[in-house]
């Protein structure tokens, strides 16, 4: 189980350095999805920080659990706050933000068990 933890703990914290650069860039694909959400593009940085400091706690917490616990809970937050944003403001467009969630929770939900 201890190898699954490592190894989802990877897999999302390179997923969330790509967004979270990506926002913090301001890429003008990210910009152009995030304004039916009305997510002016001034907030991007602050979005794209909250998941390079996921990605962070991700990787310090293959060496110290807590910590690792405590990044996938708030990206999991993160997420179901996507979510919520993408429900309304009636965009379909949220397949990235579910896969995001998904793939929070089962890591999540090994980082539990494994520890």
């Amino acid at each position: 189980m201890q190898i699954a933890a490592v190894i989802l703990s990877l897999v999302l914290a390179l997923a969330m350095l790509a967004s979270g650069v990506m926002k913090l860039i301001r890429a003008p694909r990210i910009v152009a999805m995030m304004e039916p959400l009305g997510v002016p593009a001034a907030r991007l940085p602050l979005l794209g920080s909250l998941q390079i400091a996921g990605t962070v706690g991700l990787i310090i917490g293959i060496w110290f659990p807590p910590l690792g616990i405590a990044a996938v809970i708030g990206l999991v937050l993160y997420f179901a706050g996507a979510i919520i944003a993408h429900r309304r403001a009636h965009d379909r467009a949220m397949q990235g933000a579910v896969l995001f969630l998904v793939l929070s929770a089962a890591t999540l939900t090994v980082l539990l068990a494994a520890n």
